[in-house]
């Protein structure tokens, strides 16, 4: 297997991570924690223009075709500048549900919308009582005659505040009681008895609760037919895990890049830190974590479009070793700056704090490490 970039993929990593050391400073990051939108509209709209948002989407409608390894590179340059931007809510979950699920006529009313950057989406799945499991869900979908009418909650729904439509997964309900299948719907955000309460993530962004009081939609808000979504559903969170792992390998390695230059530049009776040879072994340690966590972020996309078993334990296995590698890196970034790294003088902080973020979205490591086992007794029976 050839493992190296291909020229188009080299000038994407080079455009992305030029774009965010021009664009993506200290001051800039600070301006958008305190923005209640949480991003620059001006920024995504660069994005629409770089073809960014149009990158894993299909060319038919609009997009490039890439994959999962070029929307990787993507997240690993926005890991970098701790971008905030709702890419993966929008391109890596919304997109990818419609393009998956969809009819014809919903995509191309959808698709080339979020390619030149006037549709912004979201993904509201999560529920207080599920503790990661995609497939319990109990918002419900009851069928009507005009639609459908949707009463539920979800939690932790990324970048839902600014989506101006937002998916929704519910258990379908008809004339014969529930179906046992899981429906998504296309929930504009402006609609009756849709409440929203955003808040702030942890190292930059938002997220919101939202709150489906008898929403009314009509029929055509069902994406596709009535057959279950939860495969879909699985399929794009595992991509949008690979995404993400992708993004945590961009942070670690401006963390380890930041302290191996601290440490270089900090003196301790009369010589570098670096000089010592524990903090060399620490770096070294850290070092080997980002180049594992590298490998495990490629392994989960280049198995994005395997079959189902085998794409979910790469996921799966990416989520856990990352998650437990950003934690390492993270910790030893912190102690090797000593006292100022835990100030906003120095970024070292925003950076742990969006690693530890990873960590909690779509599942813990523990969770993960349980789901790979699992998964790997269904692949190979005893």
């Amino acid at each position: 297997m050839d493992l190296n970039l291909s020229d188009k993929q080299r000038l994407l990593r080079e455009s992305a991570e030029r774009f965010v050391a021009e664009s993506y400073d200290a001051d800039h990051r600070r301006k958008m924690a305190n923005d209640p939108l949480g991003f620059s509209p001006d920024v995504w709209k660069l994005f629409a223009e770089l073809g960014w948002l149009a990158l894993p989407l299909p060319e038919e409608f609009g997009g490039l075709g890439g994959g999962a390894v070029d929307v990787g590179i993507l997240m690993e340059a926005f890991g970098r500048g701790l971008v905030s931007e709702p890419y993966v809510a929008t391109v890596v979950l919304g997109a990818a549900l419609i393009d998956r699920c969809g009819t014809k006529e919903q995509k191309q009313a959808s698709l080339p919308k979020v390619a030149d950057g006037s549709l912004k989406l979201a993904f509201a799945h999560s529920e207080r009582a599920a503790r990661f499991d995609l497939a319990k869900v109990a918002t419900v979908a009851n069928k009507t005659v005009q639609g459908w009418r949707l009463t539920g909650s979800k939690i932790a729904v990324l970048d839902g505040h600014a989506a101006d439509e937002i998916i929704v997964s519910a258990v379908t309900h008809d004339h014969h009681g529930p179906s046992g299948r899981i429906g998504l719907f296309v929930v504009p955000a402006t609609v009756p008895g849709l409440a929203i309460s955003d808040y702030a993530r942890l190292g930059g962004g938002r997220a919101c609760n939202i709150a489906l009081s008898d929403v009314h939609l009509p029929k055509d808000a069902l994406l596709g037919d009535d057959r279950d979504a939860l495969p879909a559903i699985e399929w794009a969170v595992d991509r949008a895990i690979a995404a993400l792992g992708a993004e945590a390998v961009g942070i670690m390695q401006t963390l380890l890049e930041t302290t191996l230059e601290y440490t270089k530049i900090r003196k301790q009776f009369g010589r570098p830190l670096s000089a010592n040879q524990v903090i060399r072994h620490r770096l070294a340690d850290m070092a080997m974590q980002v180049d594992e966590s590298r490998s495990m972020a490629l392994r989960a996309a280049l198995k994005a479009d395997s079959p189902p078993v085998e794409r979910a334990r790469a996921a799966s296995g990416a989520k856990a070793k990352i998650g437990k590698c950003a934690r390492f890196v993270g910790e030893q970034s912190i102690q090797l700056h000593g006292g100022m790294g835990v100030t906003e003088e120095l970024e070292v902080g925003a950076y742990f704090k969006r690693l530890v973020a990873f960590d909690t979205l779509f599942g813990g490591s523990a969770h993960h490490y349980g789901r790979h086992a699992g998964l790997g007794r269904t692949a190979v029976p005893a």
